[in-house]
C-alpha cells in the first residue's frame, strides 16, 4: 500500500514541471477557496483580476484583508469573548462581547503613499514627523437623508475602539495598534466628527496599545482625553 511518505518521496524526485502538472490535476478536485465556485472562476483568474485592478480597488481589497486578519488573529483567539456582529452595513466592523458587555471595533489599515507607509506629517503639518497615519473615514461617499450632510466621515459614538493594522510598516497582517475612539482627534469646526487623518505612533504609548484587552480596559474606564500628536493651536 502506498503511504503518504511514499508520495512525498516520489514528488521530491519529480521535476518542477511534473509537480506543477500534479498540482493542476489536484486543483480540479480541490478548489483553493469557495469563492471560486461563487464566481465560477479559478483562484488564479481572481488573483490576476486583483493584480490588474486600479489603486482604489486594491486599497479596498487590502482594507478587507485587514478586517479578515483581525478576525483570524485577534477576535477568534480571544478567550471568554464571542463575536456578536449583526448583519448589515454598519459603522463598525466587529461587535465583540465578554461577560462585561459588548465593544464595537472599527478596523482600518495604516495609510500608504506611493507603496510605502505614509507619515503623519504628510497628512497634516500639525502632526509629528515621526508618526504614521491612518485614514478614519468611510470608503464610499454619500449624504444623510433630510440634512444633506456627508456620510463619509465618522462621528464619535459610532464605534468604541479603533484597530489599526500596521502591515504597511511591519509587513505583518497580524500586527495591530489600538486606541479608544473617543480619544481621536476631532474636526475643529465640528467636534462631533472625527478628523479624516489620525496620527499613529511607531511604538505603543499612553494612547495606543498593541493589546486588545488593554484598550478595552481603557475604554471601560471612561477617561476623557485626546491622543497626542496634534499640535494645532487651541
Amino acid at each position: 500500500m502506498t503511504t503518504l511518505k511514499d508520495i512525498e518521496r516520489w514528488l521530491k524526485g519529480c521535476t518542477r514541471a511534473q509537480r506543477r502538472e500534479v498540482f493542476r490535476q489536484l486543483r480540479i478536485e480541490f478548489p483553493i477557496h469557495p469563492l471560486e465556485q461563487r464566481l465560477n472562476a479559478d483562484a488564479e483568474v481572481i488573483l490576476e483580476a486583483i493584480e490588474r485592478a486600479g489603486g482604489l480597488t486594491l486599497r479596498m481589497i487590502r482594507g478587507v484583508i485587514a478586517e479578515a486578519a483581525f478576525d483570524v488573529h485577534v477576535a477568534e483567539r480571544l478567550r471568554g469573548w464571542k463575536n456578536t456582529t449583526p448583519p448589515g452595513d454598519l459603522a463598525y466592523d466587529f461587535r465583540l462581547e465578554d461577560a462585561a458587555g459588548p465593544v464595537r471595533v472599527q478596523v482600518k489599515l495604516q495609510r500608504c503613499k506611493e507603496h510605502r507607509p505614509m507619515w503623519a506629517k504628510e497628512a497634516s503639518r500639525w502632526f509629528p514627523a515621526d508618526m504614521y497615519v491612518v485614514e478614519t473615514q468611510r470608503t464610499r461617499r454619500g449624504t444623510r437623508a433630510g440634512t444633506g450632510a456627508a456620510t463619509r466621515p465618522y462621528r464619535f459614538g459610532e464605534f468604541d475602539i479603533l484597530a489599526v493594522c500596521l502591515q504597511p510598516s511591519t509587513s505583518e497582517w497580524h500586527s495591530f495598534r489600538y486606541t479608544v475612539t473617543d480619544w481621536l482627534v476631532p474636526v475643529r469646526s465640528d467636534p462631533a466628527q472625527m478628523s479624516k487623518f489620525q496620527p499613529v505612533p511607531s511604538a505603543p504609548n499612553d494612547d495606543w496599545t498593541d493589546d486588545f484587552r488593554t484598550v478595552v480596559r481603557w475604554f471601560r474606564i471612561g477617561e476623557t482625553k485626546t491622543i497626542a500628536g496634534d499640535s494645532r493651536p487651541k
